[in-house]
């Protein structure tokens, strides 16, 4: 697989992002984080998630429900360690959206607003919903989707990880073929929120490589920055190669 990557810290004074990328044998790992919390605790949230799912994608054995279980526990065991070491991280939480690709096929969770996309020609699917109060909105019929990008409460979320004696409340594992697919984008709500879907497919169609779609797509994010306080912003593209050839 062809991938790239970009985090940058936008008009905020730190990075509360992270992302880690993993490969064991014909399998990738990507996964990417938005901290929250405040200074110091989203940052520290989204770089302890981040390092956790790649070291637990060391010992990955071909089965992905099994490593996200083990990639959540042992983040919630790494929070409640490092919460007992500081009351100021007691505070910290993070959104998580990770992916286990190979030839075959593509697994995924997520909790929180960070996203996955998959691509092909005609149309950007998203596979993940937010977990948010937008979200429940748009459930609820009272806003449409594209409507969340604006939405004074997009930042609220409802579900997230965080330091909790109770398992992570992670969507279920899901996948899809990835032959039907021309890309996959992995990215958090500072990205999303700057860039729809139909700019995506459209920055997609016009690039040979995952660093070329990323680098348009980065463009038209920091454009439609311009001028604001803007978040931090991540992502990860992939191109798989397989199966759809782009026009």
């Amino acid at each position: 697989m062809d991938y790239a990557v970009i985090s940058r810290q936008g008009g905020r004074p730190l990075n509360e992002d992270s992302y880690s990328i993993s490969k064991k044998g014909g399998s990738y790992c990507f996964t990417v984080c938005d901290g929250l919390g405040g200074h110091a605790k989203g940052e520290v949230a989204s770089q302890t998630a981040s390092e956790v799912f790649k070291d637990t994608f060391e010992d990955y054995d071909g089965k992905p429900s099994a490593f996200f279980e083990s990639a959540f526990k042992k983040c919630a065991e790494e929070f409640r360690r490092l919460a007992g070491e500081s009351s100021v991280l007691e505070l910290m939480k993070t959104t998580v959206v990770s992916a286990v690709a190979d030839s075959k096929k593509i697994s995924f969770t997520h909790i929180g607003d960070s996203r996955l996309y998959g691509f092909t020609p005609e149309k950007a699917e998203l596979f993940t919903d937010d977990h948010s109060v937008p979200e429940m909105l748009v459930k609820t019929g009272e806003i449409t989707k594209d409507e969340i990008r604006n939405h004074p409460d997009r930042n609220k979320l409802l579900r997230c990880l965080a330091v909790s004696d109770e398992p992570a409340d992670y969507d279920p594992v899901r996948e899809k073929t990835v032959k039907n697919y021309s890309a996959f984008l992995l990215c958090t709500d500072g990205f999303w929120e700057l860039i729809d879907e139909k700019t995506m497919l459209r920055c997609l169609k016009w690039s040979k490589n995952a660093e070329q779609w990323l680098e348009l797509m980065t463009r038209r994010v920091e454009r439609a920055g311009r001028g604001r306080q803007t978040d931090n912003y991540t992502a990860i593209a992939v191109f798989t190669g397989k199966g759809v050839t782009l026009k």
